[in-house]
């Protein structure tokens, strides 16, 4: 009896020892040091708007987007007028035969060619056959020149072209230079009536011809 009295004092003392100590605990909690926020000279506003107006900046001004690597090139927007005009064409390829003439500065004598004009002309030869139509290259003599800097089968005088009418219609076009690059019109006419068979615009970003170390000077 003894034995028990003591064991349930003890336990008394003990559960009212947890009980002062949760007091002191709640009368004294723990501060606890907030955290320091991270400072910022621009609210998230501010960087937005930033952003913004350099996107707006872009594309108000082109000439600021000069990017060092891409992968376009000339070749690239040529396929695109090409497969435009070819889309558009209002004859078939079977009864179509295209002569492919350099393109010209859209100036008062349209008689201007400069390498990127002579450049345009021969990829827009390429273009036409991988879509299916006949290209005529109206620069091929009728007979080949032989001497001892070579074998040549291409000229400009006339004397030596042929007067056979190869062709039904012809693709040319104008040029127009802009401050960031140049405006590319093309066309296919009907050599015989003149009319208009199919059309493409263009605009060919200045890095991109830098890129292909293409002058844009007349020759």
């Amino acid at each position: 009896m003894v034995n028990l009295t003591k064991y349930f004092a003890l336990i008394s003392i003990t559960f009212l020892s947890i009980l002062l100590t949760g007091c002191n605990l709640l009368s004294n909690p723990v501060e606890v040091e907030p955290e320091k926020s991270i400072e910022s000279n621009f609210s998230f506003d501010q960087i937005m708007a930033q952003v913004q107006n350099n996107e707006q900046e872009k594309y108000d001004d082109p000439t600021k987007f000069m990017p060092n690597k891409h992968h376009k090139t000339l070749a690239s927007y040529v396929e695109q007028m090409a497969l435009k005009i070819t889309d558009n064409m209002q004859v078939s390829p079977e009864n179509t035969a295209i002569a492919v003439t350099s393109f010209v500065d859209l100036d008062s004598s349209l008689n201007t060619a400069s390498q990127l004009g002579n450049q345009l002309s021969e990829t827009f030869m390429n273009q036409l056959q991988k879509f299916g139509y006949t290209a005529v290259d109206i620069k091929t003599a009728d007979l080949i020149t032989v001497s001892n800097q070579g074998d040549f089968a291409f000229t400009r005088d006339t004397h030596r072209l042929t007067n056979q009418n190869i062709a039904s219609h012809v693709l040319s076009g104008t040029l127009i230079y802009r401050e960031n690059g140049v405006v590319v019109n093309a066309r296919v006419i009907n050599i015989q009536n003149k009319r208009l068979a199919a059309s493409s615009r263009i605009f060919i970003p200045l890095y991109v011809l830098n890129k292909e170390d293409i002058y844009l000077s007349s020759n």
